[in-house]
């Protein structure tokens, strides 16, 4: 046997690998899982003399969705110990923690002060170490064994009424094959697929975080259940490492800081997911907007723009209306015809190249777009600007021949990066998502697409992630990310290589050759969408944005009324410069003034007495400084005030440079 980091180990069949595992794990490192032969499995799995062996250590991504899982089936052991008859629905581990769904007996229902008794029970079950035992039943021992699970039942029936071949025809510990469970020493059963930590004694370094509710199968018209959420981590010090990131988050949490600087609210009125942006908040965008166009304008790209709905039709060519009519909002009649709101700008981009013949020497085609589209995303998902109804892409589309492929993915991926560099993001990772179960187009496409994302970012060199089967319907893609100044990992960008909408809507170009030639697609949303981006600026930066984003720039305050015509004086000399600048009068005390300017997280806030004027200075609060400036000339300040008000240099935003 070879278990990889350990070599070639003596040892006879059957033998189980919980105690080898013992040996080469030790705190953090313990080992929770292996892959046998590459397939994730438990620890109580026989071994085998030729099996390879590589474990699964707890401070891993894999070996935290483990811990999170566990400690998921641990969270409703708990809760039906201390609410009988309760049901459980799902409890996924998902990025950085877990959640369960519940539906409580009668009509209690969960509160927040709950969570501390419920963690306590939790830690009363992790202490009792009871093993997790995987076992395998028909559909018919399963619908016994959670007779008084309706959630669990429905999942079982569910699958079992399918085909074979059947998209749908699996869900979590539930095949054609019949069901697995996981079942403690207490009794305790729950289904899952697995794998699963030996016992609930390697668990323990859990938080519960918050209750929500969440609709049975995402559905509106299902019963609603309450939703607890948690995370768990593999040491003490990885727990609190969390939890103090997300007191962090708390103070720059988009929604909260959108309120307090007056950028934007969800008026009830006009409905979920739909912002309305403020003047300071449309001035915000304003900016974005301007030097994306400006950079993209310097790349080569031109500027389309397209309405906000379409004929059914463009959906049924496009294949929307057969992969992602879910995500669309319901159609219109008017005329005789049914309309759409449009989930993505590229069928209109599409109708763009098509209105006329192409020649190879057109290529490649760079259209570019602020297209706003609408999705209709379910009501519990909805997060702020990070997650809207309708989001304003900053959607380009580019259409090459094949030899341009390569060279065209690197250089998008290059301004991409140059771009979101300027607004001061430069942690990044990519994704690579590839092919799903169901998609569109021939696996020879498919694989000279995804092999020129990939040849583009080693090119580039830039890290980068497989995401198997995560790829759009109609074309694998990659998905940049980047790490926040708390070390949040956020998805922005999106770049996918298509050839299956050109041919789905008969595209072509005039080769060299004077033959027909059907071009690739490149569908790249940069921002990912305005709304998103914004969210993200705000908490990375705490609101405190850099000063040429800052929607005001300047804040003067006079002393006294005395000082008001010099106040007005310096505002317009900033002015002159470029610099968006107001006078907050003397009607309140300079104290409070000044709290105000900073609470607005204002870069300078400038302060002029009747001394300032007769010397022609300034007292300067710079934003984040520890003490004011007195008598700094103006023409110094304005000196300063001119570089760091400034837009980015748009270095690195030119295919010719």
């Amino acid at each position: 046997m070879f278990i990889k980091d350990v070599g070639e180990l003596s040892v006879d069949s059957g033998h189980s690998a919980a105690e080898l595992a013992k040996r080469y794990g030790k705190g953090p490192k313990v080992v929770v899982a292996m892959k046998k032969n590459g397939e994730l499995v438990d620890l109580s799995t026989p071994l085998d003399a030729g099996d390879e062996i590589e474990w699964v250590h707890a401070d891993t991504d894999t070996g935290r969705s483990i811990l999170r899982h566990s400690t998921a089936h641990v969270l409703a052991q708990a809760v039906t110990r201390l609410w009988p008859g309760a049901h459980y629905a799902i409890g996924p581990a998902i990025d950085e923690g877990f959640y369960y769904d519940f539906e409580l007996p009668g009509s209690a229902h969960f509160e927040e002060k709950d969570l501390e008794e419920i963690e306590t029970e939790m830690r009363k079950v992790i202490a009792e170490g009871q093993s997790f035992e995987r076992k395998a039943y028909s559909f018919e021992d399963g619908l016994e064994i959670f007779s008084d699970q309706p959630f669990k039942v429905e999942i079982i029936k569910g699958v079992a009424s399918q085909s074979e071949d059947s998209s749908t025809a699996s869900e979590e510990g539930v095949s054609q094959a019949g069901i697995t469970v996981y079942a403690n020493s207490s009794g305790f059963v729950d289904l899952c697929r697995g794998p699963h930590v030996p016992s609930t004694s390697y668990l323990g370094h859990f938080k519960l975080t918050r209750i929500s509710g969440a609709y049975w199968r995402g559905d509106e018209k299902r019963p609603q259940l309450q939703r607890i959420y948690g995370t768990a981590w593999e040491s003490k010090a990885a727990l609190e490492g969390y939890l103090k990131m997300l007191e962090e988050a708390a103070k720059r949490d988009h929604r909260k800081l959108g309120l307090e600087l007056d950028l934007f609210h969800f008026p009830p009125e006009i409905g979920s997911g739909l912002p309305v942006f403020h003047p300071k908040g449309a001035l915000l965008r304003y900016l974005m907007e301007e030097f994306s166009r400006k950079a993209h304008l310097r790349a080569g790209y031109e500027f389309a723009w397209t309405p906000h709905l379409a004929k059914e039709n463009l959906f049924n060519i496009s294949g929307h209306l057969q992969w992602y009519k879910d995500g669309m909002f319901p159609p219109m009649e008017l005329e005789g015809s049914t309309y759409y709101m449009k989930p993505m700008n590229c069928p209109m981009h599409i109708l763009i190249y098509q209105s006329r013949a192409r020649s190879y020497r057109e290529l490649p085609l760079r259209l570019f777009e602020f297209g706003t589209v609408y999705r209709y995303e379910r009501s519990g998902t909805l997060h702020g600007l990070a997650r809207v109804r309708g989001l304003t892409q900053d959607d380009s589309h580019i259409f090459c021949a094949k030899d341009q492929l390569a060279t065209e993915v690197e250089r998008l991926i290059r301004f991409v990066l140059a771009l979101l560099g300027a607004f001061g993001l430069t942690n990044f990772e990519a994704e690579v998502a590839t092919r799903p179960e169901k998609y569109i187009g021939s696996d020879e496409d498919w694989e000279v697409a995804t092999a020129s994302l990939i040849e583009a970012l080693d090119n580039i060199g830039v890290a980068y992630k497989i995401a198997p089967g995560e790829g759009a319907f109609y074309a694998p893609k990659i998905d940049v990310h980047l790490t926040d100044a708390i070390g949040r990992r956020w998805q922005v960008s999106t770049l996918q290589v298509d050839l299956q909408e050109p041919q789905r809507f008969d595209l072509g170009y005039t080769s060299q050759d004077n033959t027909s030639e059907t071009p690739y697609m490149l569908h790249r949303a940069l921002f990912g969408s305005v709304e998103r981006f914004m969210a993200i600026l705000i908490e990375h930066y705490a609101g405190a944005l850099p000063a040429w984003l800052s929607p005001t720039q300047v804040v003067v305050l006079p002393v006294s009324e005395g000082s008001m015509s010099y106040a007005k004086a310096v505002s317009k000399a900033a002015k002159g410069i470029g610099a968006r600048s107001h006078v907050d009068e003397a009607r309140e005390p300079l104290g409070a003034r000044i709290r105000r300017a900073k609470m607005d997280k204002v870069p300078f806030v400038i302060v002029v007495g009747e001394e300032d004027e007769k010397a022609g200075t300034v007292g300067v609060n710079r934003r984040g400084s520890s003490a004011p400036e007195r008598g700094v000339a103006l023409a110094a300040f304005l000196e300063e005030l001119s570089s760091e008000v400034k837009e980015p240099e748009l270095v690195g935003f030119s295919y010719d440079d």
